[in-house]
């Protein structure tokens, strides 16, 4: 992550948020969104605009931690085959989405976007779908929110954390 003044530094927070696979909750409205199919899935086609939108300001967000740095090293990570996008498209329009990193069961989540409702909680819904279709183990959210909670988030101890990391290393999966 970016430090205020520019500086990359790694983070490795303790406790650790992770969203439970196997536990991912979809509530009520969200689960009649998907069924009326109001966005179209789409994976890897618009990377560097996911990266950016989500670095850009947003009410609650003025400033981010995605510097131009950051966004030219996932860049290249993305060209290598390791960051990916989940992208919701409504109409042609990029209206949300994620982006993280694959290696081997893990996916790292980095951060996501919303330029229309639900559009970010629906690329999250395909996410997970697909990680575990995928024999994924661990998704990392490095930190815990309030909006992450609401779908079965939790916070778990380094330890806990490096345990499951070494499982999902050891996974033999493909994003």
């Amino acid at each position: 992550m970016a430090d205020d003044d520019g500086t990359i530094y790694w983070y490795d927070p303790d406790p650790r948020a992770v969203l439970p696979l196997e536990s991912f909750h979809v509530s009520r409205s969200l689960q009649r969104v998907l069924s009326r199919r109001e966005f179209e899935i789409k994976f890897d086609t618009s990377f560097e605009e996911v990266i950016r939108a989500c670095a850009a300001p947003a009410v609650g967000r003025e400033e981010t931690w995605i510097s131009s740095e950051i966004i030219e090293a996932y860049v290249r990570l993305h060209k290598l085959g390791f960051a990916h996008s989940v992208e919701a498209w409504r109409n042609g329009r990029l209206a949300g989405g994620l982006y993280g990193v694959a290696l081997n069961g893990l996916f790292a989540g980095e951060s996501m976007f919303s330029r229309e409702s639900n559009a970010s909680k629906v690329a999250l819904a395909a996410l997970v779908e697909h990680l575990c279709c995928r024999n994924f183990l661990l998704l990392d959210i490095q930190f815990l929110t309030e909006h992450l909670a609401q779908f079965g988030a939790i916070e778990i101890s380094r330890r806990a954390y490096q345990q499951k990391l070494a499982a999902a290393l050891s996974q033999p999966a493909g994003f």
